[in-house]
């Protein structure tokens, strides 16, 4: 479950406890007045206006209220007194036996514990706000502290799986997962290792290969002048003619096969299978997202939304190449991307603030195995670039590439729109 939604449950759950938890009180708060209490305070005060004390004194002390039948207003008092649910007494003279003088009223739509029963609730509703701000700062330290780093060696792994082996999986000193982070970077480091063997050791076999069907068309080419020299010389032969022209038939096969192998041993990497197809350019979005964890980026501005003509997975490897060698060759410089579009094609722009490249090596960088001076010390098998160009070409766009003014380098990707 995502951490947002875990939040807004976790927010529901506190605000539903103090609801219920007000609406017990305010149930409460509907219980009936005492009437024994009220005929108690009601015989005081009769028995306190018999004495001789103030209206007012005895209003105090017993908190009611008194009306007298001498009152110019007693009627419409008393009617609202009915009117508004107070508690009525009569008042007579010398006692119960005596004839009604006044009346004595109690206001018991309040009652005393009114006002700690508002702070209960302001205490209440403090409490769930706290247990909130609390509750979020709480899951956002444990989505800080543990669930991203995890987030971060998954799209790590997701990375590692495309092959983009050049970018470090950064440690930092607070996370908790350090070890874990540690043995990740290592096994990018091993397979980083065991990719360039690999390739090395391909190469080294192509560049045999090539070698020896080079070194194999000498003696060829010499068997086939033999052969023609033998044709002019022994053409009144026909058994003799006939053989040198099988033998020279023959060599001529060997020498196809071997152009076939030289070929395919230099070219074969151009057989990567690129099966562009319509594809919203949001997915440029979701790619670029990934790079925040290798680097830092700056992207200035928005992919234009259109339908564009990529395979998905080509275009994600040219975008990891580009961004791998702006953080291999410009370490310290964030890689900035911006985006520029017109009816034909949209561009994601890469630049850093890096050494740039040599001006008269831009034109070589895309070139298969070639590999910059500014390359020097640095692991890399020289394919890089030569792939990405491959793969824009085959998806109908392109790559370019220059060096940026004030020092850096940029790539240029060009997408071709449907």
């Amino acid at each position: 479950m995502k951490l947002r939604y875990v939040v807004i449950i976790y927010i529901l759950a506190v605000v539903l406890c103090g609801a219920l938890l007000i609406g017990v009180i305010v149930r409460n708060d509907t219980k009936a007045p005492d009437m024994l209490d009220l005929n108690s305070r009601a015989g005081e005060a009769c028995s306190a206006l018999d004495e001789g004390k103030s209206r007012a004194d005895v209003e105090r002390d017993c908190s009611c209220y008194i009306t007298l039948l001498s009152d110019e207003d007693y009627e419409s008092v008393n009617n609202e007194w009915i009117r508004d649910g107070y508690a009525v007494f009569d008042y007579r003279e010398d006692g119960l036996s005596g004839p009604i003088v006044g009346k004595i009223g109690f206001d018991v739509r309040t009652s005393s514990d009114d006002e700690s029963k508002k702070d209960l609730m302001v205490s209440i509703i403090a409490v769930c706000v706290s247990l909130s701000v609390v509750g979020v700062l709480l899951l956002f330290f444990v989505w800080y502290m543990y669930i991203r780093p995890f987030n971060e060696l998954r799209s790590f792994a997701a990375s590692v799986g495309k092959g983009n082996l050049d970018v470090p999986l950064k440690m930092k000193k607070e996370n908790y997962f350090g070890a874990f982070t540690e043995s990740f970077d290592m096994m990018r480091y091993q397979l980083k290792e065991a990719s360039i063997r690999e390739a090395n050791a391909d190469r080294s076999k192509k560049e045999l290969v090539a070698g020896l069907s080079h070194d194999i068309k000498t003696p060829v080419a010499t068997i086939k002048a033999t052969c023609e020299v033998m044709e002019l010389k022994y053409s009144s032969d026909k058994d003799i003619a006939e053989k040198v022209s099988v033998i020279k038939s023959k060599a001529s096969s060997v020498e196809s096969l071997i152009d076939n192998m030289f070929r395919a041993t230099l070219e074969d990497l151009e057989q990567l299978r690129v099966e562009p197809s319509e594809e919203s350019s949001l997915i440029i979005d979701e790619m670029i997202s990934d790079l925040r964890f290798f680097g830092p980026v700056e992207k200035h501005g928005s992919v234009p939304e259109c339908l564009i003509m990529a395979d998905r997975l080509r275009l994600e490897q040219v975008i990891d190449n580009i961004a791998g060698n702006s953080f291999k060759y410009a370490e310290g410089s964030p890689l900035e991307i911006d985006f520029a579009s017109d009816e034909e094609s949209i561009r994601i722009i890469f630049s850093d603030r890096g050494p740039g490249v040599p001006e008269d090596e831009i034109d070589l960088l895309s070139s298969k195995f070639y590999r910059g001076s500014v390359a020097k010390g640095k692991e890399g098998s020289g394919l890089g670039l030569y792939l990405s160009t491959v793969f824009m070409q085959r998806m109908g766009g392109g790559l370019e590439i220059h060096n940026r003014e004030g020092g850096g380098f940029v790539a240029e990707v060009v997408i071709r729109k449907v």
